[in-house]
């Protein structure tokens, strides 16, 4: 299923020219949770889920390590940015759903007299592609400050749909 997702959004990235038009997420508010434990705000796009006592859903946490695996190099800690990488907890403030899968698959090249900015393609690297959603998740509660820098101490367990999702996007059998 998240392949499925991935690759119909790199085809509207892809065939609307790489051009993002940013409406922005919208309301974080979780409203439903799907099998894999994914909850989806009100437009139907991922978003994180944080109980009272501090408990981050699976997809936040996965995001966390994800995102401190492959992009805080480039984007610094916690999505704060660097000198030669955005801030991605404020990038996707202003990004669609949508314009933040075309990107990670697709890549961006940012051209300016003072500078050139290239963030390379990761559709095609399953330690990225596979887990997406979990990313934009994790950024979304930081673009919220609804979660701090801190790794998340307590989370809610990976369950058995997501494990299966994951496992066959990573090609396992």
């Amino acid at each position: 299923m998240r392949k499925i997702c991935f690759v119909i959004a790199a085809m509207i990235f892809v065939g609307s020219g790489g051009i993002a038009i940013a409406d922005g997420p919208g309301d974080p508010t979780a409203v439903k949770k799907e099998d894999d434990g994914k909850w989806l705000d009100k437009e139907g796009n991922p978003t994180y889920k944080i109980s009272a006592d501090g408990t981050v859903d699976w997809f936040t946490y996965s995001g966390y390590r994800r995102y401190h695996s492959d992009c805080h190099v480039c984007h610094g800690p916690d999505g704060m940015g660097s000198t030669y990488a955005p801030a991605l907890k404020d990038s996707v403030k202003t990004m669609s759903y949508g314009d933040f899968l075309g990107v990670v698959a697709s890549g961006r090249k940012n051209i300016s007299t003072a500078q050139e900015n290239v963030m390379p393609a990761f559709g095609d690297n399953p330690n990225v592609a596979c887990y997406m959603d979990d990313l934009y998740v994790y950024l979304r509660a930081r673009s919220t400050e609804a979660w701090g820098r801190q790794r998340p101490s307590k989370k809610e367990e990976k369950n058995e749909a997501y494990t299966k999702a994951e496992d066959a996007c990573m090609g396992k059998k």
